[in-house]
């Protein structure tokens, strides 16, 4: 597995941005560091590291102190079917300690938060206290002016953190100026439960708030867990906009069951051995289902877990008798680091596997807050919004229509996740409360799919281009799409046109997008010099269809490794940067298990290389040549990373009839849904389709319904 260094850095997605969290411990009067690098006047030594290990949910930590092996765990529960589980936006922290040397050891460990944990600006000031309630000892610090749904380096300056541990025997806390505290553990293995009232700034004196535990006489059996919670909580979660342009303040799902936060912290912490089992057991199944793949891709999945979970909420609202609507439950995601957006479409699209694997209901309510809006008619543009607000978590729309425009990509990312949702799931509630809006978006792929205008993709960093092959791509499938989904709600002349649409596109694709002497497919039309990853190929493998030969398959294959760098295979012949979610979506439409591996193992390559320059979360931007990241971290997209998981990708083709066959599902038990095969009827529309090829001085009409081609110079 990958290495981590004995102490690990606390950061907050911006490499500037600390969040203090220190832990030491106590052997026989010697005292060692575990954690962070906390301010000190003694000289503290660090605790070996001897060990490792990742897994979706957990990290651990076995350090050699002394006499002593101490085990950190790090567990972020994800439980993907239970929302109020999933909601809570806590994890934890669990110290063990065995003896190394047969003999038995005097054990005290010692951890400790900052205020930093509640603010992006250090020059404000924090309130805090600590309090008992039942068996659970809690410290509390808030910003002392709170402002809902601002941020400051996309940390959001209203809520508290909570630091909290079972009340038990040998359990001291204390607040106060942080080189103090941690100086009294240092010298007594104690802390004397005097708690500091001078309320400042963040940055003045940097207050800290510590527990210390009594761990007692450790021998070569490991010791029960220390177990510490933490976590940051805000009520209300998301400002969302609704019809006539009035908003929303919605709560966190974990609300429709906790009266308060004291009551959540202490089900959380009490509940800490049944969360590991059930933590072992999901860590367990998602390792199976990805060892299958290869083991280095069984790593890059247990590392994109848990950061993908972390990006989203699950929110619910009141009813007018105030009571909780639990029929209303919206997801809401935030693109970070690359900017703040809310519910970004072309983020929540390479993320889609993560839902598809884990549950497909959240994935619905993740596109219901993008339905909704544009179905009030206040986004004034007819083609799929980019997002749905300019920095979370305030998800207001964008009614003057100035969103950041990829109108090609997000009309094809909301058809075919649509599509994908029904697949999985047999639920027909998006696609029939938002059929018309679903044509709409279909329309302009007829009108502009085929020879894209120069407009931006997903990869926004790379900027605009004319004839986007890959974007072509998604608009064809995503009119295919289409296709299945007025077949199921019977609108079977209407499929069949989109069907005989969708595959009179692909076959003028492939004579548009060939390199001379048919290598590979190039980034855009008539660039024959030019290749791409055209990872969008993809969303074919997901909905079984077979719009696309798979010759093109094939030809990108073989071609791929002869453009392998060092870490990988560029996003394009523009620069030599690449994506992650885009070389695993390659991967997962491999026709060779030699150029599957290729893009898994540069990836493996890149997140395990080492270089003291990758001190971010896993970035999903990096250069091929240098392995160093690209600016991107912590961001949703490592969801994408499970494209190859077991039961995303259909075992078989669904069809590729020009007549529009489509599938109608039916959900299982288990949520899942059964596929059985329904033909159309009716004779489809003749009406002429036309599309505009643009190129540098040529205009192109293509009459697609005799298929007639005729150029204008």
């Amino acid at each position: 597995m990958l290495k981590l260094s004995a102490v690990i850095g606390i950061e907050l997605m911006m490499r500037t941005k600390i969040l203090g969290w220190a832990g030491l411990v106590r052997v026989d009067g010697a005292v060692y560091r575990f954690l962070g690098a906390p301010g000190l006047t003694t000289r503290v030594p660090l605790a070996n590291q001897t060990s490792s290990k990742f897994t979706s949910t957990q990290s651990t930590f076995v350090l050699r102190a002394g006499g002593i092996d101490l085990t950190v765990n790090f567990l972020s529960p994800v439980e993907p079917t239970d929302l109020v589980k999933q909601s809570v936006p806590f994890a934890y922290l669990s110290v063990a300690a065995a003896s190394n040397d047969g003999k038995s050891h005097s054990v005290h460990v010692y951890t400790d938060i900052s205020a930093e944990w509640v603010t992006g600006d250090n020059n404000l000031h924090a309130n805090w206290s600590t309090s008992t309630t039942g068996n659970i000892i809690t410290h509390q610090v808030s910003l002392q002016d709170q402002e809902p749904y601002a941020e400051d380096q996309d940390h959001i300056r209203h809520g508290s953190a909570y630091y909290s541990i079972l009340a038990s025997a040998g359990v001291t806390y204390r607040s106060g100026v942080d080189v103090e505290v941690r100086e009294s553990f240092v010298a007594n293995g104690t802390l004397d439960n005097t708690l500091d009232t001078n309320f400042r700034a963040v940055n003045d004196k940097w207050p800290v708030f510590a527990f210390a535990k009594d761990m007692g006489s450790i021998t070569s059996t490991t010791s029960a867990p220390v177990v510490f919670s933490i976590g940051h909580v805000r009520d209300p979660a998301v400002r969302y906009i609704i019809e006539g342009g009035s908003t929303q303040d919605r709560s966190a799902y974990y609300w429709s069951v906790y009266s308060s936060v004291s009551d959540m912290i202490s089900e959380f912490l009490n509940d800490y051995p049944n969360a590991l089992s059930r933590a072992n057991a999901l860590d367990a199944k998602i390792s199976a289902d990805a060892a299958g793949v290869s083991s280095n891709y069984a790593s890059i999945v247990a590392l994109s877990i848990r950061q993908a979970f972390a990006t989203f909420e699950i929110t619910i609202s009141k009813k007018s008798d105030g009571s909780w609507d639990l029929e209303d439950t919206l997801v809401f995601m935030k693109e970070i680091s690359s900017n703040g957006n809310t519910n970004t479409v072309d983020v929540i699209f390479p993320a889609w596997p993560l839902f598809l694997y884990a549950n497909p209901t959240l994935g619905r309510d993740l596109l219901l807050p993008h339905f909704r809006y544009q179905a009030t008619g206040q986004y004034p543009n007819t083609f799929a919004i980019h997002d749905l607000g300019a920095h979370y978590p305030v998800a207001i729309g964008h009614n003057d229509g100035r969103d950041e425009h990829m109108p090609l990509e997000e009309c094809g990312n909301m058809l075919i996740m649509t599509l994908s949702h029904y697949q999985k799931t047999g639920d027909t509630s998006i696609i029939s409360k938002y059929y018309n809006l679903l044509d709409q978006w279909t329309q302009y792929l007829v009108e502009e799919a085929l020879i894209p205008a120069n407009q931006i993709s997903t990869d926004d960093f790379a900027g605009p281009l004319i004839n986007q092959t890959n974007l072509a791509i998604k608009g064809i499938i995503g009119i295919r799409a289409m296709a299945d989904i007025a077949c199921i709600m019977g609108n079977h002349a209407q499929s069949e046109n989109y069907t005989s649409i969708s595959h009179n596109y692909a076959n003028q694709f492939i004579g548009l997008s060939a390199a001379d002497g048919g290598q590979h497919l190039t980034l855009n039309y008539g660039n024959s010099s030019s290749w791409g990853l055209t990872y969008n190929l993809y969303a074919e493998k997901l909905l079984g269809f077979e719009i696309f030969p798979q010759s093109i398959y094939q030809r990108q294959d073989s071609w791929y490794p002869s453009v392998l760098q060092t870490f990988g295979v560029p996003l394009d012949t523009r620069h030599t940067y690449t994506k992650t979610d885009w070389m695993i979506w390659m991967a997962a439409i491999a026709t060779s298990p030699t150029t599957r591996n290729m893009f898994i193992d540069s990836i493996y390559k890149f997140a395990s290389n080492g270089d003291e320059r990758n001190n971010v979360p896993f970035s999903d931007w990096y250069d091929t040549i240098t392995g160093l990241h690209q600016g991107f971290r912590a961001r949703p997209v490592v969801g994408g990373h499970l494209a190859l998981m077991k039961g995303v990708l259909p075992t078989s083709s669904r069809g590729s009839s020009s007549g529009g066959t489509c599938f109608v599902v039916s959900p299982t038990s288990s949520g899942q849904g059964q596929a059985a095969e329904t033909a159309n009827g009716g004779s489809g529309n003749e009406a002429t389709q036309k599309r505009l090829l643009r190129s540098s001085g040529l205009l192109v009409t293509v009459l697609y319904s005799i298929l007639l081609h005729w150029s204008i110079l």
